[in-house]
């Protein structure tokens, strides 16, 4: 008898060798048993029988997924720990629907982006980069810089810097709003206060 490539010769075993049920007992049902099969029953037969009890592994799709609204208040929080868990949200990790390649996040509004705080020298130490793509075109500000000019961007770079580098995250990013100051123009999504944890 083959069962998953082995061979199973339980005619050939001595009465020393073989399980109890083997040696004139009745073998169990298999169909009434839900743990390990028990010793010496082929696990073929077993898997067999209790085929009906597998359950198949959720997977969201675009039809069916759910995207919420959440809202977020900068002021006072650390930049890098905020980051972190607005990349979550984007992502959708907090979700138990939560699938690799489908975008399940929430859209997340920040607000008061420019009181956002740091720890250590990092405001005058932190330096941002870009470069035009000539020849010596260079561009360097530091943190505090980048908070006076643009604070939205801040945030919306620590961000970036938490996700996959693929399509996927570069679309998800295009749902995280930043906003300056204490207003947002998404009153009518009704944007509900993310749960942040310090």
């Amino acid at each position: 008898m083959s069962v998953n490539g082995r061979e199973y010769m339980h005619e050939f075993r001595t009465a020393a060798t073989k399980p109890a049920w083997l040696a004139g007992r009745t073998p169990p049902d298999p169909s009434g048993y839900h743990g390990r099969p028990p010793r010496g029953l082929p696990r073929g037969r077993f898997r067999a029988h209790d085929q009906h009890l597998l359950l198949k592994t959720y997977v969201a799709t675009p039809q069916d997924r759910e995207r919420n609204w959440l809202l977020v208040d900068a002021e006072g929080q650390t930049l890098g720990r905020l980051a972190t868990q607005i990349a979550d949200a984007l992502r959708g990790k907090r979700k138990p629907t939560y699938t690799p390649h489908v975008d399940t996040g929430d859209f997340v509004v920040v607000v008061n982006a420019e009181k956002i705080s740091v720890t250590g020298a990092k405001r005058h130490e932190k330096l941002y980069h870009r470069h035009s793509g000539y020849p010596g075109g260079l561009k360097t500000r530091t943190l505090n810089d980048m908070l006076e000019r643009r604070p939205e961007e801040v945030i919306r770079l620590a961000v970036r810097g938490m996700l996959p580098k693929n399509r996927l995250a570069r679309k998800q990013l295009t749902k995280l709003k930043v906003y300056a100051g204490p207003e947002h123009p998404h009153e009518a999504q009704k944007p509900q206060p993310m749960e942040i944890h310090t």
